[in-house]
């Protein structure tokens, strides 16, 4: 008994009252996909379920959909053809065609380089499927060799649709980026847009590392391979397999060019040049086709079910299953004579058969491959359930821990060999146990620019929440302050300093926006504009102040801020504007002495001028007059004129 497939609750669950689970054949970060039955039409059918903890996320579940949107709008043999999509109870699905067989990554990990006219067979059918979807208004974006599947009978199909849009929404954000990096255009990397022509700069990453058995770009973090793919040209392959025609090295080049501009326009521009090397190569792309609606077929589902589909055969031709080749009614009336003739000599062949048959079946189950043991699938097992489970086959079990960021911390994140792969008895299979997320080590970021923290922190698989900014004496673009939440948890952490995170933490950078506006001398309207145009409100009501330097009606500043800090772009700032000067009232000094008019004068502000030979009588001489008098006020520091006399 497979515990691992009875370990995943969907397995023989009927979904929405017509499709029955039947086993699990794929998992990706978002979905996973499983063989089932659709009992209403009698076929095996592709079953894509999103992942649980995603079913709430109204983002997750647009982008579900939309796959299925996407991919229904496009008629082509190559698209993988989407059936139904639907909600059952908290579980959202797609239903797709089933296709048994491999994808190009598997091939390519199998054959390393491929044959150049295997090559041009494949890429023949890609660009075919995705030409479609560009006649359509819709670009891929997740183009890669996961997303080619190679059928058992021939067909070459490319599939999920999640990231796909029309081709007028092509501004990305940071959370669109999902595609895998390795095949990211430098335009989603300095720009975030995306358009047909991303497609095509995939698409010559993925003929690159068919013709020559790797990546063009390597790196220990995925920014540097994001950098690469900004900043260089990709070479051409033949100088890894120098094997690789010319004209296949210069469609590569074409259709990796780092300006989108140089690049095919679409998926069909593409496929012309291809068919124009198909010519000079003397190529013809062997891809099979859907069989006309109507004519003869045969097909299997490759599952141990017993559920053959048939069709009967037209009237005037019989299609082998071997090879799809017609034979005329009098070849099979030559073949049926020739029948009759040798049915005699059957009988002593049907005997040796029984006896090989004796004999091979006790080598299969005993030597040969009938004494093999498929792994099961353990994901999400202990380590202990793993291993009694594996025991249970026969097999010994090792523990090997590994960093993951899908599977908790003591689960099982998949074995070596994979699920699926057939061993020895009793051999060691090595079990994957997850150690939780992978912690990294962020350096001292305050101070630092911008680029560098976000940087740091993509390289750590944390996702970065929106920039806050406060307005500095610092640099615009210069780190303030960062701020990390652990996965999981509601408070925050400051990581201004350095710190350890773990992949799936989530980080906010508060940056500087530079020092805000320095409006003092301006008109408000003026002050107003400079201070709007750096994203901080004004009130309406200005405040008012005298001031001895800055002109009436004038600008002298802004008020301070409640509660004291920085400003930060929103922030609503109330602008100072001046009264002019404060007046005081004249003292009259007529009368007085010049020395007590100068005590009085100075005391209240004012500055006494007179004729300075009067400073040698200053008890004696008396004021008889001044200027402006005691009926004015004036601004401190005005000069009072004095006349004095020395007969009072």
């Amino acid at each position: 008994m497979n515990t691992g497939q009875r370990a995943d609750p969907l397995i023989g669950r009927l979904v929405d009252g017509r499709y029955r689970v039947r086993a699990r054949i794929a998992r990706g970060g978002m979905a996973t996909v499983y063989v089932a039955t659709d009992l209403r039409l009698e076929r095996r059918v592709a079953l894509k379920v999103m992942h649980g903890h995603l079913s709430d996320d109204a983002v997750f579940q647009s982008r579900f959909i939309q796959e299925a949107r996407s991919a229904a709008r496009l008629s082509d043999p190559h698209v993988v053809n989407v059936f139904d999509q639907g909600q059952d109870e908290d579980m959202a699905y797609l239903v797709m065609e089933y296709l048994p067989g491999v994808t190009l990554r598997e091939l390519i990990r199998d054959q390393r380089r491929i044959g150049v006219a295997q090559v041009v067979t494949i890429m023949d059918a890609i660009l075919s499927g995705l030409a479609a979807a560009h006649r359509s208004g819709i670009i891929h974006r997740d183009v890669k060799p996961e997303n080619v599947l190679l059928a058992e009978d021939g067909r070459i199909k490319i599939g999920d649709f999640g990231l796909a849009r029309a081709a007028t929404a092509n501004t990305a954000s940071g959370q669109m980026l999902l595609g895998t990096i390795a095949y990211l255009a430098p335009e989603l990397v300095t720009r975030g847009t995306a358009d047909a022509r991303s497609d095509i700069y995939a698409l010559g990453i993925v003929l690159y590392e068919m013709l020559t058995g790797e990546q063009p770009y390597k790196g220990e973090q995925p920014m540097q391979i994001a950098y690469q793919h900004a900043t260089d040209s990709v070479p051409r392959p033949s100088a890894k397999n120098p094997d690789v025609p010319e004209p296949l090295d210069e469609l590569v080049l074409w259709s990796t060019e780092r300006d989108p501009e140089a690049r095919p326009r679409d998926a069909g521009e593409m496929l012309a040049r291809l068919r124009e090397i198909e010519a000079q190569l003397g190529i013809a792309p062997q891809v099979a086709r859907a069989i006309a609606a109507g004519g003869p077929t045969v097909a299997y589902d490759g599952l141990d079910s017993g559920e053959v589909t048939k069709a009967l055969p037209a009237a005037t031709a019989v299609l082998t299953p071997a090879r799809g080749v017609p034979i005329d009614n009098a070849a099979l009336l030559r073949a049926r004579s020739r029948r009759r003739a040798s049915r005699g000599g059957w009988l002593v062949a049907l005997v040796l058969v029984l006896a090989l048959a004796a004999g091979g079946t006790g080598w299969w189950f005993g030597a040969g491959p009938g004494s093999k043991i498929a792994i099961r699938d353990l994901t999400n097992f202990t380590f202990a359930d793993a291993s009694t489970a594996l025991g249970a086959d026969g097999l010994q079990a090792v523990e090997s821990d590994v960093f993951s960021i899908d599977v908790a911390s003591g689960l099982v994140v998949a074995t070596e060999p994979g699920a699926g792969s057939r061993v020895d008895k009793k051999s060691t299979v090595t079990v994957l146990v997850s150690k939780g997320p992978q912690p990294h080590d962020i350096p001292a970021l305050a101070g630092q620019p911008l680029a560098t923290a976000q940087s740091a922190f993509a390289a750590a698989t944390v996702t970065l929440g929106a920039t806050a900014y406060q307005f500095t004496q610092n640099d615009p673009d210069t780190v303030l302050s960062v701020a990390v939440t652990p996965r999981g948890a509601s408070s925050a952490t400051d990581c201004s300093n350095g710190c350890t995170v773990h992949e799936g933490d989530s980080a906010v950078i508060t940056a500087s926006k530079g020092p805000v506006p320095d409006v003092a001398g301006m008109s408000i309207t003026d002050a107003t504009t400079a201070l709007t145009g750096v994203g901080l409100q004004v009130s309406s009501t200005p405040a008012q102040e005298f001031s001895d330097s800055i002109a009436s009606g004038t600008v002298i500043g802004i008020g301070k801020r409640a509660g004291g800090g920085n400003w930060a772009p929103g922030d609503t700032v109330t602008l100072v504007v001046s009264k002019g000067p404060q007046l005081f009232p004249v003292p009259d000094v007529t009368g007085k002495t010049l020395a007590d008019a100068k005590r009085i004068l100075t005391a209240a502000g004012f500055v006494p001028a007179y004729a300075l030979y009067w400073d040698a009588v200053p008890t004696i001489a008396k004021v008889t007059s001044q200027g402006p008098d005691s009926t004015t006020t004036q601004p401190k520091g005005t000069k009072i004129n004095l006349v004095l006399s020395l007969t009072g």
